[in-house]
């Protein structure tokens, strides 16, 4: 059987919806929106004197909002910046589904937060292990090489990376050349991050895509996150969420290939054969973990919409 990642408290994360904290307006509009998750956030979208107000704000809204299907997250300031440690101990205990850790460095890193969240959880009566962790890994060169390890503590849920950061620690120039593909060096923390989450078997989930008047180049990128493996990708205008669904989502065409296809390998491993022509091409046994897990993706994302 393939392998597909845990879902997250309400399914798979196919879109990833960062939320100012503090504006309730953009709060109230991303309640109605379509995307599977909100990132709550208290890092970049706020400014340091705002960052204590944001906080209470997003508490607020975690205890008196209903998030219906959508999954909770909240994304908290660096633990060692002035602001994280208070915004931890304060949204674990307004119970969101989980929490977005941004510059991630390595496994030490992770494993901290695991035991502070642990104690907290216990604090607050919430049931241990409750609340997972979204990592972006890669916001400093360092981190890059500390992926493989970076899913391995069992609170994380999902691993995913961050190109802007990662180009101003770099002193990049630009992250594209000039066709809009990436350059060689985030073609690289991407593809790692992916392989590093996929082997850590927690949800791979692509980066943001900040040129928000370019839907065609934004799909065109969402089309190419799937192709290569990956579960979401985060985005940051309404506008993004349901081209980010509609790419992560199977077909009907290739979930009625999933079908046949599982179909015909039931058909010849009954006469004993896990290899064989299949509509012009040899298939054997990764086609086999392929189709089954489209029909696992399919299959969450249809149980989370009823």
């Amino acid at each position: 059987m393939a392998v597909t990642p845990s879902p997250g408290a309400k399914g798979l994360r196919r879109s990833l919806h960062f939320v100012p904290g503090g504006n309730a307006r953009m709060f109230e509009k991303a309640l109605s929106l379509n995307a599977d998750s909100l990132i709550l956030d208290l890092e970049d979208s706020v400014t340091s004197e705002n960052k204590a107000g944001a906080r209470q704000a997003v508490c607020d809204w975690i205890s008196q909002a209903d998030f219906g299907a959508q999954e909770c997250l909240v994304r908290i300031n660096p633990q060692d910046s002035p602001w994280g440690r208070e915004d931890l101990e304060a949204v674990v205990a307004a119970r969101p589904d989980g929490l977005v850790l941004p510059k991630v460095l390595n496994r030490a890193n992770i494993d901290a937060v695991d035991q502070l969240v642990t104690a907290l959880e216990k604090k607050h009566g919430v049931t241990s292990g409750a609340i997972s962790l979204i990592l972006i890994g890669t916001e400093a060169p360092e981190a890059v090489f500390s992926l493989p390890t970076m899913g391995g503590n069992t609170r994380v849920g999902g691993l995913t990376w961050g190109a802007e950061d990662l180009a101003g620690a770099l002193g990049s120039r630009s992250k594209r050349n000039a066709e809009g593909e990436y350059l060689d060096v985030f073609r690289y923390v991407r593809s790692t991050c992916l392989l590093a989450a996929v082997a850590s078997k927690v949800q791979p989930i692509d980066s943001v895509y900040v040129e928000i008047s370019d839907s065609q180049g934004f799909e065109k990128e969402c089309k190419e996150a799937a192709a290569m493996g990956f579960l979401g990708k985060l985005t940051i205008h309404p506008s993004q969420i349901d081209i980010v669904n509609r790419a992560f989502t199977p077909s009907n065409a290739e979930i009625a290939e999933a079908k046949e296809l599982l179909a015909a390998f039931a058909d010849n491993e009954s006469s004993g054969k896990m290899a064989f022509a299949y509509k012009g091409q040899m298939v054997d046994v990764p086609h086999l973990k392929r189709a089954q897990q489209v029909l696992a993706i399919a299959a969450h994302i249809s149980g989370q919409n009823n």
